[in-house]
């Protein structure tokens, strides 16, 4: 199913782009979404590069506070790309380890990553949309 607003377009669409609906995007937002949330990015690098404790990952993810730390774990956890163990240990052992899940957006998003560092230089001085002031 086709985007109905579409077919009110002047030019058809290019090539790889006939199928995209208003769900789709909707769906593929709300990955980015919590991907580009503040701070998850660099947990999960965290977790696939090998952090798996609390202080591991606080460690690695400079300037993020505990109780953030906590939360954002806790929301990656809920959206199933990362999985939290509990090892019955005394002291008790908490591990955090990305899910397939998470390893696959990880991987899937690496050709952003390379757009990114691409364009990185070329959008230097130019305002991104979302700081631009609102009039």
């Amino acid at each position: 199913m086709t985007n109905p607003s579409a077919h009110h377009l002047s030019a058809p669409p290019e090539p790889g782009f006939e199928h995209i609906n208003d769900d789709l995007c909707q769906g593929f937002q709300s990955h980015l979404e919590v991907i580009g949330r503040r701070w998850n990015s660099g947990i999960m690098l965290a977790a696939v590069r090998g952090a798996t404790r609390f202080s591991e990952y606080r460690a690695v993810v400079t300037g993020i506070s505990d109780r953030l730390l906590s939360q954002r774990l806790r929301e990656l956890e809920v959206e199933g790309l990362i999985e939290r163990t509990v090892v019955p240990t005394t002291p008790v052992l908490v591990q955090y380890r990305p899910t397939e899940r998470g390893r696959e957006l990880l991987r899937i998003l690496q050709p952003l990553v390379s757009y990114s560092r691409r364009w990185a230089s070329a959008t230097a001085n130019v305002t991104p949309i979302h700081a631009a002031p609102s009039h």
